[in-house]
């Protein structure tokens, strides 16, 4: 009789059997594919939050570097044709730098009442000069909004152009296209700049860097700002700049070809990779791609035992089976892809019946985990204060690293779907395990002869 029919008509004849070993295979197909989905559905999720955060590179202060250095904590400044060179990289989609100094406004302006009284000194404010407004990081989050005019950029780099908030405009009555007296940390050179663009600063709680109003930052172009701090010419200094990439895959090579460009001006500055906003964003990602590859691991593990164990108990009771089937002349290997065959059957039913409804089962599942770990860690977020103006916060306990980022809040729903990829994967590792679990035994036996099969253990 062909090996084949036999197969069928055995998996008929001994149909307890076939359920318990279908019961078997469908937990595991189940769990294993559940794990499979979950991080499928989750790195793609991932995937999509690196992709609308951007990825962006942050160069600032090395503190580690400099204190090993000894001689004090100063910030070090890096030349602006460095970062550049820097932001020319094929890497880099757009970049920009800043630096700060006292500016001080004249001619009958007047700053916004508030901060701690007058912390650099009558009409002194926080001039920030930047290449392009549009990446700091208050604007990128929306936590800042541009209400008229338009970003600084590039393209304004030498000119006498700023960023005013609309209090300080209102205060003033400017609008865009004003002008505005400004003079330097020096208190001798001024110059006059055009108001560019008018944004909204949200509260009026002093800043905790510089102790000022927020209404009294002004931005401008680092051309014109440097000016104010180093008349006579020269490049400008920076203390930090942002570089946004074409992907979060070239951050490696963005950061090796910048030590080669840069070479020794990167001394006491370090390149660091912003990823807390992902980081936050995907955090239950992570804990709920965690829990499903232990529990698919768990039940997988324990499944396959008990499979092997179903096989290895069915493949000593047809001892007698084999040894008639042996000595009438059956071949051996006949025999064992038989037994393999009826696995194989088996394993195949339970893969088809776990694909039509794991999906599905896998969406609540996962919807409802997920949904559970974004609650807790947007509890965590809004519980988050940050330290009392004009206090670092660590005599409260409080890390300003772990101040969270504004507009990355944790995702809370994945869209789990089936594809062929999926389906094949736990196909191989099912069958697998359902092939191994029957070679072993019916190969321990089907090595003995047919005299020994028959007379052995009887």
């Amino acid at each position: 009789m062909n090996f084949v029919k036999r197969a069928v008509l055995s998996l008929w004849a001994r149909k307890g059997r076939t359920l318990i070993t279908f019961a078997t295979f469908l937990v595991i197909s189940v769990m294993v594919l559940a794990g499979v989905l979950i991080n499928s559905a989750t790195g793609q999720a991932e995937q999509e939050a690196k992709q609308s955060v951007g990825a962006e590179v942050n160069l600032g202060m090395d503190t580690d570097a400099l204190s090993q250095r000894g001689g004090g904590m100063q910030a070090p400044q890096i030349d602006a044709s460095v970062v550049d060179k820097m932001g020319r990289l094929p890497q880099v989609q757009k970049y920009t730098y800043s630096m700060w100094d006292r500016v001080i406004v004249k001619d009958g302006a007047k700053l916004v009442p508030g901060g701690s009284g007058e912390p650099m000194g009558p009409g002194g404010t926080v001039g920030q000069g930047v290449l392009d407004s549009s990446l700091l990081a208050d604007f990128r989050s929306g936590k800042f909004k541009l209400l008229s005019g338009k970003h600084l950029t590039a393209a304004d780099k030498d000119k006498k152009k700023v960023l005013v908030e609309e209090r300080f405009a209102r205060e003033n009555g400017l609008k865009v296209g004003d002008k505005v007296k400004l003079t330097g940390n020096d208190e001798k050179t001024s110059d006059t700049f055009t108001v560019g663009g008018i944004y909204r600063a949200p509260g009026s709680e002093p800043d905790p860097e510089y102790r000022i109003a927020p209404a009294n930052m002004i931005y401008g172009t680092v051309g014109g700002f440097s000016a104010l701090g180093a008349p006579g010419g020269g490049s400008p200094k920076v203390g930090k700049a942002s570089f946004l990439l074409t992907g979060a895959d070239a951050q490696k090579t963005f950061k090796d070809q910048a030590q080669q460009v840069a070479g020794s001006a990167l001394d006491g500055f370090k390149l660091d990779v912003n990823d807390k906003a992902i980081q936050q964003m995907t955090g239950p990602l992570k804990s709920i791609s965690s829990t499903a590859n232990l529990a698919m691991w768990l039940i997988g593990i324990a499944g396959a035992a008990v499979l092997a164990l179903l096989v290895n108990l069915a493949v000593k009771q047809r001892r007698t089976e084999y040894g008639v089937l042996v000595s009438i002349g059956e071949k051996k290997w006949k025999l064992i892809t038989q037994q393999a065959l009826e696995i194989v059957v088996v394993a195949a039913l339970a893969i088809g019946l776990s694909s039509l409804f794991a999906p599905q089962l896998t969406q609540n599942a996962g919807q409802a985990l997920l949904g559970k770990e974004a609650t807790q860690a947007q509890k965590k977020i809004d519980s988050w204060q940050p330290p009392a103006p004009g206090s670092t916060g660590l005599g409260e306990g409080i890390d300003r690293d772990d101040q969270p980022v504004d507009n990355a809040d944790p995702i809370d729903k994945i869209d789990v779907s089936l594809d062929p990829a999926d389906l094949a994967a736990v196909g191989g590792i099912g069958i697998g395990i359902g092939l191994l679990a029957t070679a072993i035994p019916a190969g321990a036996v089907l090595r003995l002869s047919p005299r020994s099969i028959l007379t052995k253990g009887n």
